[in-house]
């Protein structure tokens, strides 16, 4: 008699977190934060700055470059009415795509003042409709700013970097006293492209001298970019997994990074993604063959990776598109055993927290 394992539903990726293990802030050193070495059972407690010990020569680590925008900004309608935009795309001529937050949302063709509005020395947006399409998620914007600036620069100008909502702070007000650890902290090392909303918070754990040990290892490294969207935090509200409706990213590989993922299959080594959109973006290019465009891949158990050997990730939400990522990766039991474990030993969660090392379940 054949035996087929019962389908994972929403209700098996949940687990009991105390509120205190969320993080609220980074630890004082990026590579002073704890790695769980999760690559066998009992799992072994570590810190972040032994992981090259823990790598072979030959092995090719696989970074995000993408860079976090101060995508939220505050502002009101023309009645007075406050508003809040995450903005999570960029398009042509100073339209951009974003999340909006108010009370009664406003029709195409209104007004709204951002920071004041341009008379005050703010921006101004003009809502031209929903986006991708007239029923879409999210809302389609022009901008109008002094001097011809474009969305870039009205975000670095007059945005805040859109913390994830589990981490509390005071943005929308003139003092807001973790905003220069923020920004400094909620971007990896290495950040070149911007366009991100969230950081690939895995990569955040990574500084100077982990990356010159690396390299002294002889371990390989290569990127990729993928922007974080917003609906990377989205929560998954069926039971039925395979109904979830998985958020829209764009990413791309470089030729440079193709030539060294040849390499690495070449002499033998191991592929070590880091963070769940390196992820991601190298199984959506494996299934596709495209190296630039955008992705909706959802990976849940019994997903058939064809790239990824290894991943280097933080601890996520309960009931996350993110947990059904890792324990397709490494094993559903394994990894909540490894989840039991880091909550009975205190690790930090989310994108401030820890983070663990896996290996792919043959």
């Amino acid at each position: 008699m054949s035996f087929s394992p019962r389908p994972h539903t929403l209700s098996d990726f949940d687990f009991a977190l105390p509120e205190h293990l969320i993080a609220q802030h980074p630890a004082a050193e990026r590579s002073a934060s704890r790695l769980l070495d999760g690559r066998q059972s009992p799992p072994v407690d570590r810190v972040f700055k032994e992981l090259p010990d823990l790598l072979h020569e030959g092995d090719l680590l696989v970074f995000n470059d993408t860079k976090v925008v101060k995508a939220r900004v505050f502002g009101e309608k023309a009645s007075g009415g406050k508003l809040e935009l995450l903005i999570e795309r960029v398009l042509e001529g100073n339209e951009v795509v974003a999340h909006m937050k108010v009370s009664k949302k406003p029709l195409p063709g209104a007004k709204i003042h951002l920071h004041g509005g341009l008379d005050k020395g703010g921006f101004d947006a003009t809502l031209l409709g929903r986006w991708p399409d007239e029923s879409g998620p999210l809302f389609r914007f022009a901008l109008q700013g002094a001097h011809n600036a474009t969305p870039w620069d009205l975000m670095e100008q007059f945005g805040h970097l859109p913390l994830p909502p589990y981490i509390a702070r005071n943005q929308n007000s003139d003092e807001d006293p973790d905003e220069a650890e923020d920004t400094e902290r909620y971007q990896t090392v290495f950040a070149s492209h911007p366009g991100a909303v969230a950081a690939p918070t895995a990569a955040l754990h990574f500084d100077q001298g982990v990356l010159d040990a690396l390299k002294e290892r002889g371990v390989e490294t290569a990127s990729v970019t993928l922007h974080v969207g917003a609906g990377t935090f989205q929560p998954v509200k069926v039971e039925n997994i395979a109904e979830h409706q998985m958020h829209s990213e764009w990413y791309n590989i470089p030729l440079g990074t193709l030539a060294a993922l040849e390499r690495c299959r070449q002499r033998r080594g191991r592929i070590i993604a880091v963070g769940t959109t390196s992820v991601r973006t190298l199984e959506s290019w494996a299934r596709t063959g495209q190296i630039s465009g955008d992705t909706n891949i959802f990976i849940t158990p019994g997903f058939e990776f064809r790239v990824v050997d290894c991943l280097i990730t933080n601890f996520h939400l309960p009931k996350s598109t993110l947990m059904m990522l890792v324990s397709a990766l490494a094993g559903y039991k394994h990894v909540m055993e490894l989840y039991q474990h880091a909550v009975q030993n205190e690790y930090r969660f989310f994108s401030y927290g820890d983070s663990m090392l896996l290996e792919r379940k043959r």
